[in-house]
């Protein structure tokens, strides 16, 4: 009899991981149901590269692509993020999902939690198909370092930082009337040290010079540090944010 009531009782009070469970696969399915967004976001990274061959191609004698490429795919990130953040909660305010959620008994920071891992899914999705790319076109002809594949960290812990900054910002301007200029506007100065901190560590991962591991690992646990600040004050102020 006492199992069973507390079986009734797991039933009526799901616990917090189930209910991030269950947001986060609503919010992976309809994803996958629709592709709007990871199809968007696709879309304008491969523009933003077209527009980085047409810049380039009459200097790419006279430039060393290699010092510019951390800083160039860094800025393909940013606004392809963008992209994306700004469609993270069309169909929760179009449909009116939002509200709904609202009214259930659950702690918000989950409804963080959940939509912050779903938008660093589908921007990782997207980073692994645009940063190939980009190395493709415009770093064939230059030999890779060593310490090449140590790009991944900076990467991980920028998308991180990126998707949850990005989706604690998307859910404050939901309401607004040009959320589009002002998610950017918020957006780019607030992570501001984490892009510097990856800028940093991308291009001394990609160069390879002899002092790497000085301008590798500093900027490393800036991102870090950066990552962890910033999502637990996200977590702790996202009820405000969400219910405002």
């Amino acid at each position: 009899m006492a199992q069973q009531n507390r079986q009734r009782l797991a039933l009526k009070h799901p616990s917090t991981f189930a209910q991030y469970r269950t947001l986060l696969s609503k919010d992976l399915r309809q994803e996958f149901r629709t592709k709007e967004m990871v199809t968007s976001m696709g879309i304008f990274a491969v523009l933003v590269i077209i527009v980085y061959g047409a810049a380039l191609a009459l200097t790419a004698q006279s430039i060393d692509i290699a010092s510019m490429s951390g800083g160039l795919i860094w800025a393909l990130i940013v606004f392809t993020s963008l992209t994306g953040l700004n469609r993270s909660f069309s169909h929760e305010k179009e449909q009116g999902c939002l509200e709904g959620i609202l009214l259930v008994p659950l702690d918000r920071s989950v409804i963080y939690l959940a939509k912050a891992t779903s938008n660093f899914i589908f921007l990782a999705l997207v980073e692994v198909i645009a940063v190939p790319l980009f190395m493709f076109f415009f770093m064939t002809t230059v030999p890779f370092a060593p310490t090449f594949g140590m790009i991944v960290w900076p990467l991980l812990l920028g998308t991180i930082g990126m998707a949850g900054v990005g989706t604690m910002l998307a859910t404050i301007t939901a309401n607004t009337r040009s959320r589009d200029v002002l998610l950017a506007v918020l957006f780019i100065p607030l992570i501001y040290p984490l892009l510097y901190a990856c800028v940093t560590a991308t291009t001394a991962a990609i160069l390879g010079s002899a002092q790497w591991m000085d301008l590798y690992t500093m900027p490393l646990v800036m991102a870090a540090g950066y990552d962890v600040i910033m999502l637990l004050a996200c977590w702790v102020l996202y009820g405000f944010a969400v219910s405002a």
